[in-house]
């Protein structure tokens, strides 16, 4: 059985569901010793590569009636945080790489995202709705720090008064405060912190180069203080894993500034299943079976249902006792006497097109 590897979260090359041909390790017996870099890079601690990419487009649109947004943007596929439970995963299976190890160790940058958005904000015809920046992938993951993709995307923002949120679990976002505190004064961002569980060496197994979870909390204080909406998402929800501490999470980012609060169930959707069942074997083997047991009591007797109104909470007692407990947790912590302040699409300002002829004035 593979090992774990140090700030990973997945240990293998998984691969994906559109792969005509399957690669397996073998041990022959003529690996290199244990430190010898000359025979190449060490299998236990792949290097993250990061590969930039020209984008076609950058706003993505969907109907969902599960989610609260109609437009996103997601500067970065790949995410080098490394959530063994990552719903985006398989999308790297389109790209004819593993959604395992490949998905946080090959990360692809969308060098051109800011001048593409400016590019649309500026199509004739262009209707404002708020943008959700950074929903498949963390807009502030490790790479952000050196590319700056998303401080720029908000520039953008800022420079058109377009209303957005994002979602983060890295504290990083503190680096834009600068850009953010006047984008909340007129009522244009909200920015949600994703919280799985308070144990830092849970956090450690579950998302290894996300933010600890002190500091994501430390981080919502401070935007909190400097006028910035910020909100909690305990997510996922996963059985026997972390759903006790739904309650913790909720008042923790309560005493720490939040102003709404949500949660989603654990999502396996393709081959985050496996990759999923693989890590619970590498690091809860004795909790293994019942959190799959309850999870698929949860789904319908499967992994996963991706149906409308069922994905995101599940169904049956488990989930409605899951659903009961938010409720009141969300009453208990004072959430609902909170009105969430609406972001303001009335303030667009569209930029002036790209002309051939430059500017002369």
């Amino acid at each position: 059985m593979a090992e774990t590897i140090k700030g990973r979260g997945s240990r293998q090359y998984l691969a994906g569901r559109f792969e005509r041909t399957v690669t397996e390790a073998f041990d022959d017996g003529w690996a290199p010793p244990e430190g010898d870099t000359e025979c190449g890079p060490d299998p236990l601690r792949p290097r993250t590569r990061l590969h930039e990419e020209s984008a076609r487009s950058i706003i993505s649109r969907n109907d969902s009636p599960d989610v609260g947004f109609s437009q996103s943007v997601n500067p970065y596929r790949g995410c080098e945080h490394g959530c063994s439970y990552c719903f985006a995963r398989p999308s790297h299976a389109y790209l004819n790489l593993s959604p395992g190890l490949d998905f946080e160790t090959r990360i692809f940058a969308k060098t051109n995202a800011p001048e593409l958005l400016r590019r649309e904000f500026a199509r004739r015809g262009y209707r404002p709705d708020p943008i959700a920046l950074g929903i498949n992938t963390d807009a502030y993951q490790p790479a952000e720090r050196r590319l700056r993709l998303t401080r720029r995307l908000i520039e953008v923002m800022l420079e058109c008064r377009h209303p957005f949120s994002l979602i983060t679990k890295n504290a990083l976002v503190e680096r834009d405060l600068d850009l953010l505190q006047p984008l909340a004064e007129q009522g244009l961002v909200r920015v949600h912190f994703s919280v799985t569980t308070l144990d830092p060496r849970l956090s450690a197994r579950l998302e290894p180069r996300a933010a600890a979870p002190h500091a994501r909390l430390r981080a919502m204080a401070r935007l909190h203080a400097a006028g910035v909406p910020v909100g909690v998402m305990f997510a996922p929800a996963i059985p026997w894993v972390n759903d006790h501490e739904l309650e913790a999470v909720l008042e923790a980012a309560r005493g720490s500034g939040a102003e709404s609060a949500g949660y989603v169930l654990l999502r396996l959707p393709h081959e985050v299943a496996p990759l999923f069942r693989d890590w619970l074997q590498a690091h809860l083997p004795e909790r293994a079976e019942r959190v799959m047991s309850v999870l698929r009591q949860m789904r319908g007797g499967r992994d996963y249902q991706s149906q409308f109104g069922q994905r995101m909470r599940g169904q049956g007692r488990h989930a409605d006792l899951l659903a009961q407990r938010f409720a009141l947790a969300h009453r208990r912590f004072g959430y609902a006497d909170v009105r969430p302040r609406r972001l303001d699409s009335g303030r667009f300002v569209a930029p002036r097109p790209p002309s051939p002829q430059g500017e002369l004035f």
